[in-house]
């Protein structure tokens, strides 16, 4: 099958999936890639916690920030379902800014990643990643605005109509009457856009190389490995990512490396039709739509 064919057919399983899917997969040896809508913008969810970990470890590179450096990190009290770490914790507690970085990242966790906001802020992460020469993702708030949309309003048996409010609540502009869906207010970017930064994580770029490799270390440490890893993870490959999950948002960014040198940066970025909270088909649908993108690139 030829890559036009493939994408159309690629296309057409993730609609009869109840998926929209942006999708682009880069060889970081060649170059090539394949995608579908990959320059559409779509709220990051928790994937900003990645430009997060590398502007806070860049900022430790330089001397600005010791990684060493205890804060003291109010309790998150979440009690809804989804969040981790210190989300759910219900006292204070110290704790590095290496192991916020950990928290942030490997765990997901977005009280920590909101200490680490609170040394950087939005804009200035932002910023940073302009200066970076990284370009179209835009990040505009902490994590906290994700833990109060209207799924937490909702009783449990009721989370079916947050997600139903997400589907039909949007624009054609990409507005949306849930803030944090509306592509206007909410921390966004795009396939390409995570694709590009994946790359200047993987390979030599302005990003400082120990920070580069900080930032892949803790996207190895993942803990996240429901969505895209079974597809992309065995003995003969290394996968790091990250995910993010929001309403009937499923993302993941991750780089495949293979023991024979090569290396592909996938990035999926999904809005489910489904009004449900769970639906472990549309995460193997993901999975399956970019590794067969994957291996046609493989091929050449």
């Amino acid at each position: 099958m030829n890559g036009a064919a493939l994408l159309l057919d690629v296309r057409r399983e993730l609609r009869e999936g109840g998926l929209r899917g942006c999708l682009l997969v880069r060889d970081l040896r060649t170059g090539e890639e394949l995608g579908i809508e990959p320059d559409d913008q779509l709220p990051a969810a928790s994937l900003v916690k990645v430009p997060l970990a590398l502007v806070t470890a860049e900022r430790i590179q330089r001397g600005e920030l010791d990684g060493a450096t205890p804060l003291e990190v109010r309790p998150g009290r979440v009690t809804t379902p989804g969040p981790t770490g210190l989300s759910r914790f219900r006292h204070p507690a110290r704790v590095a800014i290496d192991d916020l970085l950990y928290l942030s990242t490997s765990v997901s966790d977005g009280t920590a990643a909101d200490a680490l906001f609170g040394l950087t802020p939005p804009a200035e992460v932002a910023a940073a990643l302009h200066r970076l020469g990284l370009h179209g993702i835009t990040v505009r708030h902490g994590m906290r605005e994700l833990t109060e949309t209207p799924v937490e309003r909702f009783p449990a048996d009721q989370a079916h109509l947050a997600h139903a409010l997400a589907i039909e609540g949007g624009t054609s502009g990409r507005g949306h009457r849930v803030p944090q869906l509306d592509t206007t207010r909410a921390n966004t970017g795009s396939a390409r856009a995570w694709v590009d930064l994946l790359q200047a994580l993987w390979t030599p770029s302005a990003v400082h190389p120990d920070a580069a490799a900080l930032v892949r270390g803790l996207m190895a440490d993942n803990v996240l490995r429901h969505r895209l890893a079974p597809d992309f993870s065995s003995d003969a490959t290394r996968w790091a990512s990250k995910t993010g999950s929001l309403l009937n948002l499923r993302h993941e960014i991750g780089v495949v490396e293979h023991h024979d040198g090569r290396a592909f940066a996938v990035a999926v970025l999904t809005e489910s039709l489904v009004p449900a909270g769970t639906q472990p088909g549309a995460d193997m649908l993901m999975s399956r739509a970019a590794r067969r993108l994957r291996d046609h690139l493989r091929e050449f």
